[in-house]
């Protein structure tokens, strides 16, 4: 699916070039835009648990977006802005946990109980998303943009391991179970399975136009249904995608 977004993407973007090359006419109330960004954020929960003691480390990962607007302005203020994006959301994360419920295998054997320690999660999302936003002109060159995206995920990966702690058994008070940094004492999860495979949320940002056709960009995409399944338990927060994303624009007309 990947490859063929992007395919449509890069063929979109040599049609509108070419008919501005030999002169063919598109609409003149519309503009044609590509963007090519950055998405750095995470997935969490809102307000940060007293289980999450502290967050030790956030690695970056490569949540590259390519995508193709569609943008039509009504009057000098107020326009619409319809687009397809290709984009990754992904994090790696070092946290220490107290009393964190959580379910992980160690030696082959399946454990649930309450860890305390330190966890690392890295959390891998691809997904190809629909934005619809109503767009708010401050001045020729700088307009804000802000409604409603939906995302269609085609890989989602949400897995991690556990180490130098301990694990009470099924609850706080269970048998204490430690868990070291290697060999059968390490212990891991992959929750990879339980995930959501569409997401909605809200995006707010603005779009500068900088020189002639080029431009820079700035959102934040605030996701409102949880990346894991409803009938999933095992972590007792819901863990939201919250991302912004910011990277540089090409307008085709």
């Amino acid at each position: 699916m990947k490859k063929k977004i992007v395919t449509l993407v890069l063929f979109v973007a040599a049609c509108l070039t070419a008919q501005a090359r030999i002169g063919l006419s598109l609409p003149d109330s519309l503009q044609y835009k590509i963007r090519l960004g950055y998405n750095i954020g995470g997935t969490a929960p809102i307000g940060l648990p007293a289980s999450i003691r502290s967050l030790n480390s956030y690695r970056i990962q490569p949540n590259f977006l390519l995508g193709f607007d569609v943008h039509k302005e009504f009057n000098r203020r107020w326009g619409l802005l319809v687009g397809l994006r290709l984009e990754s959301k992904g994090m790696e994360i070092d946290a220490t946990v107290k009393n964190y419920h959580i379910a992980i295998v160690q030696g082959g054997k399946s454990l649930e109980g309450y860890f305390t320690g330190n966890d690392v999660t890295q959390v891998e999302l691809q997904m190809v998303t629909l934005p619809v936003l109503a767009t708010y002109r401050l001045s020729p060159k700088l307009y804000l943009k802000f409604g409603p995206y939906v995302s269609y995920l085609s890989t989602h990966n949400f897995k991690g391991n556990v180490y130098g702690g301990y694990l009470r058994e099924t609850d706080p008070t269970g048998p204490k179970i430690l868990i070291g940094t290697d060999g059968e004492t390490t212990a891991t999860y992959d929750f990879s399975e339980d995930m959501r495979r569409f997401h909605y949320g809200v995006n707010v940002g603005a779009d500068w136009n900088v020189y002639r056709r080029w431009g820079v960009y700035g959102e934040v995409a605030w996701g409102l249904n949880g990346i894991l399944q409803s009938s999933f338990h095992t972590i007792e927060q819901t863990l939201y995608p919250i991302y912004g994303s910011f990277g540089v624009t090409y307008k085709l007309k």
